[in-house]
């Protein structure tokens, strides 16, 4: 029996995220194996002290193909049915070509939060707040960042975002426009709220260590259950007071 078409088209965006996911992990995995580890190498690039144009943008490179591996699962929900609500448009000749617009406007968020990224921790470094390890350098930076990034999991801005990314339906029933260029819009829209709802989040990557496996997988389980859970609301304002103590508690630890 023939495979219906919306099902081998489905099968195909999900296993073309996925190699995308996994070619964004067969970077990273190595490179904080290398690391923390032999320190050569793939990664040896990473303990450069001198910030040339150069070295930005490998940090930069570093921090986009992060956000790839990172959050680009979590957008799955929304990109199945925004290709599915792409095939049923019968003004849509190629829903393919939308699809890609659609998460290349949702990564191109992203890559801006990496632009930044990359900017702090020039700042950071130049500063001396953070090691050659990426890593802060100060309890009181890392006990901040953990108390911000408590207290913005109880904000008003934070829930107003996180409402966007985890009602995907309500989000492309108010956003849909027809035309490639909307759909590229309507990516970096659904991208801008993703970043609204984990700024704070990616940032205590500074705490425990940019490149450290551990920090990167434990953020990203968490971005995906706070999505994607049906506990995931009650779970982040949990994390927020968890945070909240676990900055503290680094700070008086000094």
């Amino acid at each position: 029996m023939p495979t219906p078409p919306y099902l081998r088209d489905k099968v195909l965006v999900i296993v073309g995220l996925a190699g995308v996911v996994a070619c964004a992990w067969a970077y990273l995995i190595p490179a904080s194996l290398d690391m923390y580890g032999r320190m050569d190498g793939v990664a040896a690039w990473m303990m450069e002290t001198t910030w040339d144009a150069h070295y930005v943008l490998l940090i930069f490179l570093m921090w986009a193909v992060m956000m790839i591996a990172m959050m680009l699962p979590s957008a799955l929900p929304t990109i199945l049915i925004f290709h599915r609500a792409a095939r049923n448009d019968s003004n849509i000749r190629s829903p393919a070509r939308r699809i890609v617009a659609f998460v290349a406007g949702y990564m191109l968020a992203w890559f801006g939060f990496s632009a930044g990224a990359t900017l702090l921790q020039w700042g950071l470094a130049e500063a001396a707040l953070l090691s050659p390890m990426m890593v802060s350098a100060s309890p009181w930076l890392g006990g901040a960042l953990l108390i911000v990034a408590g207290i913005y999991q109880w904000t008003p801005i934070k829930y107003a975002c996180l409402r966007q990314c985890r009602s995907p339906i309500s989000f492309l029933m108010e956003h849909w426009r027809p035309g490639m260029p909307r759909a590229l819009r309507l990516g970096l829209r659904h991208g801008l709220y993703c970043v609204g709802c984990c700024w704070a989040l990616m940032l205590l990557l500074f705490v425990g260590g940019v490149m450290s496996l551990l920090w990167i997988g434990a953020i990203t389980l968490f971005v995906l259950l706070e999505k994607l859970a049906p506990v995931g609301v009650q779970g982040g304002r949990l994390s927020g007071v968890a945070l909240v103590i676990a900055g503290m508690w680094v700070m008086l630890s000094v």
